[in-house]
This record gives C-alpha cells, sequence and structure tokens, in this order.
C-alpha cells in the first residue's frame, strides 16, 4: 500500500484513481496519520437473474394436508 497525503491525493485524484483501478489500495494521510483508504470496487461474480431456480422445488397439492398420527 501507498500512502499520499491529502494535498497529493488532490491534485493527482485522476492518477490515483488508475493506479486503484489496476489493483493498488491507496491510504491518504493528514499530517502522516493515515485516514482514508482508496481502493476499487468490487463487481459481484456474476449479475443474479431473477427465477433462474424454477421448476427446481415441487410443491404438491397436499402439501398443506396434516399429517398423520403417529404411535410412539
Amino acid at each position: 500500500m501507498t500512502m499520499v497525503n491529502i494535498h497529493e491525493a488532490k491534485t493527482h485524484f485522476s492518477k490515483l484513481l488508475k493506479r486503484v483501478m489496476s489493483g493498488e489500495e491507496i491510504i491518504i494521510a493528514r499530517s502522516g496519520e493515515p485516514v482514508a483508504v482508496l481502493t476499487a470496487v468490487k463487481k459481484p461474480a456474476e449479475d443474479r437473474i431473477p427465477g433462474g431456480d424454477a421448476d427446481l422445488v415441487l410443491i404438491k397439492d397436499n402439501f398443506d394436508d396434516p399429517l398423520p398420527e403417529f404411535d410412539i
């Protein structure tokens, strides 16, 4: 990780974003004390499509019928 001060971060923000987009993490500091971390946003592995598991579960018509009595 690279540490830069706030003035440098404001001055070279576009360059820092390019570095972050290539995978680098950058710490932004005030008077040598870290105050923030600039990192890339991680995208989900794949877009979710609603209904992708349709027809995988079968609910029978008698699903909510009372259960039979059992002798224990």
